[in-house]
């Protein structure tokens, strides 16, 4: 009988001590974290670009140049008649504003000794279009001022006011019939005597869109109007139904497999492009109904469409997460089931509820593709709307859809106000997200 060899002693090591595996384990997670903080870092470098792009390039639109002017409003030119009556004084078109304003610019120059080879209608040139018009209606508005010497603000070209932000230069101007090197030279003596000047634009921010000819007269003004109007028609419609919806499918609804249906419905919805929804509302809501196009009735009615899912889908999770014990302590005591819900469960998730709500809208409010096939693209918001009906009817433009219209336009000035827009509408997103959060940490209770 052979003696075999004792079995080898495996050797003991410290539990303090980590193993090779234990090792490689802990390298592993330690990549993990590394490219975890990575990724976050590349996500935060991204924003900071995305912010500074949109800030650099769309502050500007809050700045407008303004040409400081005092216009003679000749009477012989502006009332042939001498009767100050209003309805002789509209004959007189714009066209014949513009010699006044020739005239205001001559003799600014006279004044201040500046030499330019410049004629009047050249220096009147660097105003806008709009200045006529302007000029028109402070006559209609105060006649009694005809005959007299009145100082005017009006606006500067997009050209003049693109020179003054930087963007527009001398090299840029070779091939522009817009504005000539002379025009610069004079614009740089009327910057020097502070007859331009570039201050605040408050009618970006409140004003209305204008044509292609007249950028540095554009606003957001009535095109926020109509995207208020629009989730006003959401908000009134989209919370009452999703909510009742919700309430029903949760709390009432019998499992059976026509629920579960309308259930895995409910989530594909969600999930579907917008511009389905907008062929849906140009088919259903103008072909068929005949509503009015560019209406933001139409448009409340087709983002409601495209909201509902997503304040279903949240109001069934909030509802969720009440703990059934709620529920049997309120029925215990004699409560009934509807009363259960709407005395007990309901003012727990309504937190949750809001806060979807809020996402809901803002969501709804960044969409464009939808207003697109409604026409609401197509629109230049010139006027604002006098009634609620109006706001609700007339045609009108959303802010989403004004700054694609303007992305598409010609003009510089027209995609600096593009950016512009886009900071105004991410500041109602991030407001609205913000009450969103204020409300859930508000009223949010642990269990």
């Amino acid at each position: 009988m052979t003696d075999r060899g004792a079995p080898a002693r495996r050797t003991q090591s410290s539990l303090f001590a980590a193993d090779r595996r234990t090792a490689r384990r802990n390298a592993v997670e330690a990549r993990f974290r590394l490219y975890g903080l990575l990724a976050i870092c590349v996500g935060l470098l991204m924003l900071a670009v995305l912010v500074v792009t949109i800030v650099t390039r769309g502050t500007g639109a809050f700045q407008q140049s303004f040409v400081t002017l005092t216009v003679e409003l000749t009477a012989s030119k502006l009332d042939k008649s001498g009767t100050r009556h209003l309805e002789a004084i509209k004959k007189v078109s714009t066209f014949g504003y513009a010699p006044l304003l020739a005239a205001a610019f001559e003799t600014k120059a006279a004044d201040l000794g500046i030499d330019t080879p410049l004629n009047p209608k050249e220096m009147a040139d660097l105003l806008s279009k709009d200045a006529a018009a302007t000029l028109r209606d402070h006559v209609l508005a105060h006649p009694e001022q005809i005959g007299q010497s009145v100082e005017f603000r009006f606006l500067a070209n997009s050209r003049v006011d693109g020179y003054l932000k930087g963007r527009v230069s001398r090299d840029s101007i070779a091939d522009d019939k817009n504005i000539s090197a002379e025009q610069l030279d004079f614009v740089d003596a009327l910057v020097a005597a502070g007859v331009i000047t570039k201050t605040f634009n408050w009618d970006f921010i409140f004003g209305a869109d204008a044509s292609d000819q007249r950028p540095e007269a554009a606003g957001m003004g009535v095109a926020m109007l109509g995207s208020l109007a629009m989730m006003l028609v959401v908000l009134v419609l989209s919370l009452p139904i999703g909510v009742a919806a919700s309430i029903y499918l949760e709390e009432f609804a019998p499992r059976t497999w026509w629920t579960d249906v309308i259930e895995v419905n409910i989530s594909n919805l969600a999930a579907v492009p917008s511009i389905v929804f907008g062929i849906l509302g140009l088919a259903v809501f103008i072909n068929y109904m005949h509503l009015p196009m560019s209406a933001p009735l139409v448009g409340g009615l087709v983002l409601t469409l495209m909201t509902l899912p997503t304040i279903i889908i949240s109001t069934r999770a909030s509802l969720k997460a009440v703990p059934p014990s709620i529920r049997d302590a309120a029925l215990g005591v004699g409560a009934s089931k509807m009363q259960s819900v709407f005395h007990h469960v309901l003012p727990l998730a309504a937190p949750g509820i809001l806060t979807g709500t809020i996402i809901g809208l803002a969501q709804a409010l960044g969409e464009t593709a939808p207003l697109l096939l409604i026409g609401m693209v197509g629109f230049i918001a010139s006027n604002p709307p006098d009634s609620i009906a109006g706001a609700l009817l007339s045609p009108n433009s959303a802010m989403p859809a004004q700054i694609y219209e303007w992305a598409k336009r010609a003009d510089p000035a027209f995609y600096e106000r593009a950016w512009g827009g886009i900071i105004i509408l991410l500041a109602f997103l991030i407001t609205m997200n913000t009450v969103a959060v204020i409300l859930r940490r508000r009223f949010e209770r642990r269990w």
